[in-house]
């Protein structure tokens, strides 16, 4: 049984909503949307929508973009806990990548969503959705 589709999750991120699981048997969030609870495997899970707020934990700066995607670096990638617990990987938003130092660590943001050219690889792919965060301080 599908309680969220990637359609549903992705619209949401673009009106600054994001949505997740909680398992009605451990409690643990999951996110973004499985078909199991990612803590004890369970189906048993019902949407939810988390806070979209959390702490960078680790990043990575891009410089050399792979194929069709010259025009975007460089950029940023995150790795968030969020309130809920659990992890998502998305981009920052921020206009000085270049300049990003091990001082992000730490910093609270949240998440929104960003339409962004569709992939050139996946011709039939109507639009690509990504997680973007935006830095609270």
């Amino acid at each position: 049984m599908i309680v969220i589709t990637f359609k549903e999750y992705f619209d949401a991120l673009l009106e600054g909503k994001l949505l997740g699981l909680k398992c009605k048997d451990c409690g643990a969030y999951t996110c973004p949307p499985k078909a199991v609870c990612d803590s004890c495997g369970s189906r048993n899970l019902e949407k939810v929508q988390l806070s979209g707020k959390g702490v960078i934990r680790t990043f990575t700066t891009t410089y050399i973009a792979p194929a069709g995607y010259d025009k975007e670096v460089p950029y940023t990638v995150a790795m968030v806990e969020l309130e809920e617990g659990p992890w998502i990987v998305g981009r920052l938003d921020f206009d000085k990548a270049d300049e990003v130092g091990q001082g992000l660590i730490g910093e609270e943001v949240e998440v929104f969503g960003k339409e962004m050219p569709t992939e050139m690889f996946y011709p039939d792919k109507k639009r690509r959705v990504v997680p973007y965060f935006r830095l609270l301080r």
